[in-house]
């Protein structure tokens, strides 16, 4: 049996469709089943398949061509996105915690429950009243429950989450070092405890904070907002080589999405997955020839395989111009255009190369599968937000994943979305002279209009820049320089990637101001300050030519908890200058949460 016309569709996720907003084929996918061609070479679904995607070991990236805008969006696998955003939302449902009868022999051994919280006067029961009923609470204060079959009492859960958990005095001191950079090896010689002590803790830490949050963002969710600025952006990270005879490092990225805002970061996924066992996968796929098979097709689409990083190796790695870190930031958009294009697959940025290699326990992602889950997941979270603006850098990889899960509310003209690009290869000298100049030319904007305030400046000095708006690259989109003095963004360009041109001047030229990668940005200066094992690594040259990063981690899944940890230490715990946190502002929080809170959580109804 053939493969089908294009991959099938896993639940509601279905992104095998245009993904230009232009155009009238943008949110249809195409058609599973192989369709006939009418007249003109043109299929009744409107999308020719390119690339043999109906062949075993034809082209691996597969593409549909929309015939109504001449477009080639790559074909993915819609079961891989699923996977990989139950993967990343998994953590909302670990604190609904289940048990059953402990007797084995007893019908009821098979059969869940879960303590509820009940309205008004009743108290609280179990979710099957019918089968098990509370019976009280032990001396430590765990609450019992009896099994109405066979009338076996049994505590489900622990007292607390610290019952039976030795030195767990030290659990605020090991919390706050942490998140202060303090090495792993010190805080073992501060606090005069083992590295397996220590693990132990920051699993402990890692449980507390996923429980803690998921219930706070659950109930956010079902609540609703009006209205979101989320910038979106990537960040690397590398993990040390741990053997001798292999000196090759491992690089992984994380994309996080924060609310302009508020500041609250919603999401910081890293494109790594720790259950996973390598050996295992790999065998299997082979089994089931993926190696064979186009990409969007494979059981394990989502994962790097060996033969897949084998092969990304042997291929030759597209350069970088030479004035790619040089001129204005128009001249890096149109490089940055110019270099996706000459990509196989426009989405993908990642590369491979002889230095890097996979991680020996747990699996890679390919990074496009943790883009779209990711936007799966915001999907999720602003189910019940009323307009969301999305501002993302310039990666095609990213615009893809925002049209593709938000394509519904960005027809209903609910969801917008725009590039930001700001010059970061300035120095801090650079910046401050452009930053200079940049207020020179507002000040002098101010003299001439002193009847104006600062909004109404910015919004024409806004509607100046439309005026010089220009198109780059392939797709022609359309960009501006933002006028807006600013240190942290300097040469700001933007694209309105979404114009649908039904919103008036003021409205655009608002929506421009409000462009910005400064919520993530923040958040990411801050997981580079604040932990010792993601900071800006610098290199200490080994025996064998490679590279060594000081404090970086030796296990991927420590990158994992750490990110996990500190989005709830910078949510929830570190007031601004109006001393509020971003979960206090965005209404997760009425205070500031103190560590103990956090780490003292506990929740089994």
């Amino acid at each position: 049996m053939g493969l089908p016309r294009v991959p099938l569709p896993a639940g509601i996720i279905n992104v095998n469709f245009c993904k230009n907003p232009a155009c009238p084929n943008f949110g249809i996918p195409a058609q599973v089943a192989n369709v006939k061609q009418g007249r003109g070479n043109t299929s009744p679904d409107g999308y020719v398949v390119k690339g043999g995607a109906d062949t075993a070991g034809g082209t691996r990236i597969p593409m549909l061509h929309c015939k109504k805008c001449g477009e080639y969006p790559t074909l993915k696998s819609n079961e891989g996105i699923r996977q990989e955003y139950e993967r990343l939302s998994s953590y909302l449902n670990h604190h609904a915690k289940t048990f059953i009868c402990p007797k084995t022999t007893c019908p009821n051994h098979n059969k869940k429950a879960m303590f509820i919280h009940t309205k008004g006067k009743q108290k609280n029961q179990t979710s099957n009243p019918m089968l098990y009923r509370l019976y009280g609470k032990t001396l430590q204060g765990a609450t019992r429950v009896q099994c109405k079959e066979c009338g076996k009492v049994f505590t489900p859960f622990r007292a607390t989450p610290i019952a039976w958990q030795k030195k767990s005095h030290i659990n605020k001191s090991v919390f706050s070092l942490l998140m202060n950079k303090m090495p792993l090896g010190r805080i073992c010689e501060h606090l005069d405890i083992t590295y397996s002590t220590l693990y132990n803790k920051i699993d402990f830490i890692h449980r507390q904070c996923m429980a803690f949050i998921a219930l706070r963002e659950k109930k956010w969710i079902e609540e609703g907002f009006a209205k979101v600025y989320v910038s979106v952006d990537r960040q690397n990270y590398t993990v040390n080589w741990e053997k001798r005879h292999d000196k090759r490092n491992i690089v992984l990225n994380a994309i996080g999405s924060a609310d302009n805002e508020t500041g609250y970061v919603f999401a910081m996924n890293l494109n790594y997955t720790p259950s996973l066992d390598p050996v295992q996968i790999n065998k299997d796929a082979v089994l089931n020839g993926d190696p064979l098979l186009p990409l969007p097709f494979r059981k394990y689409a989502y994962l790097w395989l060996d033969c897949d990083y084998e092969e990304a190796v042997s291929k030759k790695i597209i350069k970088k111009r030479e004035d790619d870190l040089s001129g204005n930031v128009l001249h890096m958009v149109q490089n940055t255009y110019t270099e996706a294009v000459q990509r196989e697959d426009v989405e993908v940025s990642e590369k491979q190369s002889s230095e890097k290699r996979l991680p020996y326990n747990g699996m890679q992602v390919h990074s496009e599968y943790t883009l779209y889950g990711h936007f799966f997941l915001l999907k999720h979270f602003f189910q019940n937000v009323d307009i969301v603006r999305f501002f993302l850098d310039q990666d095609s990889g990213m615009r893809a994943g925002a049209l593709a899960a938000f394509c519904d509310r960005i027809k209903g003209r609910s969801c917008d979305t725009f590039y930001v690009r700001i010059n970061k290869n300035m120095t801090i000298n650079e910046r401050k002279a452009w930053f200079t100049e940049a207020r020179r030319a507002w000040k002098e904007k101010k003299s001439i209009y002193p009847e104006w305030d600062n909004a109404t400046l910015e919004r024409e000095l806004m509607k100046e820049a439309l005026d010089k708006a220009i198109p780059l690259g392939k797709w022609n989109d359309i960009w501006i320089r933002s006028p807006l003095p600013s240190m942290n963004e300097p040469e700001k360009a933007m694209c309105y990637l979404t114009d649908y041109k039904d919103y008036d001047r003021d409205h655009i030229a608002a929506l421009y101001g409000k462009a910005s990668l400064s919520g993530i940005d923040r958040f990411f200066m801050q997981v580079r300050r604040r932990i010792s094992l993601l900071e800006r690594p610098i290199g200490t040259s080994s025996d064998s030519g490679r590279m060594w990063y000081g404090y970086s981690a030796y296990n991927p899944v420590v990158i994992v908890k750490m990110l996990d940890i500190f989005r709830v230490f910078y949510n929830y715990t570190r007031p601004g200058k109006d001393k509020r946190t971003p979960a206090m502002r965005i209404g997760m929080a009425k205070g500031v949460v103190d560590l103990d809170d956090i780490l003292y959580f506990y929740n089994v109804f």
